[in-house]
């Protein structure tokens, strides 16, 4: 247990560092005089470095253990975060190369799933992996204190204190982590082990959900102080309230997601996950937008906080699946390929969203497009996956008997 929770708090803190501009957003453009689409850009870009970055980082994970990576993953990312508290406010470019270098927070993801998974037995990974999962609430930790910070000691504070949090992170997880002995050590290469994950068909399918579950945490966890900003007029401390608000619901619902797939199955809780992500974005979309005097109506908050529940319990869900239909010696390698479609999820839609609002002066088509797109991870998970899932525990079956 101790194990799995200084991992979480590895988990938390690194996510804090990879959100902190997320807040500062609205800032940033008032600041520098920055476009909507350039907004969109600065927030976006460590979503992106961060899930990218996951598929090598999974597969060193393999390779050298979560004991060394994840406090080399919390020292390299005290860099970025002390360039943009002192650095950053000089211009967009050197906000934009601050925010590429803080992306590498954003792949300790990948380090913790197969370290916690190998901690455990297999009936007991998804709740282990969703108790994990609750380490994505460093976002809330951000939008929480960011602006505050900001505006109350200096703009350079949230940064330096984010950077000790992760100097003293650094120390005692060198000290207190061991990986399991029941660990599988990969014995071929870098290169084969990911060459043979990605050839693999269940790769892409759990990369496709994720995409879908964590993306959209993600990509509502950076966007929601705008959107709420721009279609209802909500003041920036408010709007931060309310995002992370939505961040929390999501993230106590991850290890819930986790819980139910163990006790129920997996293919069911995401089932169930992606049937509500549709109707509340479709609630979404029908309500009014651009209201833009301080108001936000009851449904749409109703919808936001379920379409939450249903995203963080979905990303729980994912992984615990990734556990069942996975081999132990590359469930790292998997967690990177899945961990990166999570990320690149969330990097689309603020983009999007922003592209459609100045086109179409309004969120809705971007929520019906989301809508299908859960339609659509719906049927695969019924079908594709449900397969897969059984074939592989035939498979193990057999092997064991």
């Amino acid at each position: 247990m101790l194990m799995l929770v200084v991992a979480a708090v590895g988990y938390a803190l690194n996510f804090w560092a990879w959100a902190l501009l997320s807040p500062l957003g609205p800032l940033y453009k008032d600041l520098l005089t920055l476009s909507g689409n350039q907004q969109a850009l600065l927030v976006a870009i460590p979503v992106l470095v961060g899930a990218l970055g996951r598929i090598p980082v999974g597969a060193l994970t393999d390779r050298f253990g979560g004991r060394i990576m994840f406090p080399a993953i919390s020292a390299v990312s005290i860099i970025p975060v002390l360039f943009l508290g002192f650095f950053g406010r000089t211009s967009y470019g050197a906000l934009l190369g601050g925010a590429f270098f803080l992306g590498v927070a954003g792949t300790i993801f990948a380090v913790g799933v197969p370290f916690v998974n190998a901690w455990f037995p297999p009936e007991r990974r998804g709740t282990a992996v969703g108790l994990y999962g609750i380490g994505m609430g460093g976002t809330a930790i951000a939008a929480l204190t960011t602006v505050h910070l900001w505006d109350a000691v200096g703009s350079a504070s949230p940064f330096l204190i984010t950077s000790v949090a992760l100097a003293v992170y650094t120390v005692v997880s060198w000290m207190l982590l061991r990986d399991s002995p029941d660990r599988t050590v990969p014995t071929t290469s870098l290169l084969s082990r990911l060459t043979t994950t990605a050839r693999s068909a269940v790769t892409w399918q759990t990369s496709f959900l994720y995409a879908l579950s964590f993306g959209g945490y993600v990509a509502f966890s950076i966007f929601l102080p705008t959107y709420l900003q721009t279609a209802y007029g909500l003041e920036l401390a408010d709007a931060s309230s309310r995002m992370a608000g939505f961040v929390v619901v999501a993230v106590f619902c991850r290890p819930l997601g986790g819980i139910l797939s163990d006790r129920f199955s997996s293919i069911s809780v995401l089932a169930a996950g992606y049937s509500v992500i549709a109707t509340a974005a479709v609630g979404l979309a029908s309500t009014p937008q651009s209201l833009q005097d301080g108001s936000i109506p009851l449904v749409a908050t109703l919808c936001f906080l379920t379409m939450a529940a249903a995203l963080g319990a979905g990303s729980g869900a994912v992984f615990a699946l990734v556990a069942e239909i996975v081999d132990g010696d590359r469930i790292g390698s998997a967690t990177g390929f899945v961990g990166a479609a999570g990320g690149l999820g969330g990097f689309v839609p603020p983009l999007l969203l922003s592209a459609l609002y100045e086109r179409t002066g309004g969120y809705g088509v971007g929520l019906i497009l989301l809508a299908l797109t859960s339609v659509l991870c719906l049927l695969v998970t019924l079908t594709l996956t449900r397969t897969a899932r059984k074939t592989h525990l035939e498979r193990v079956a057999r092997a064991s008997a």
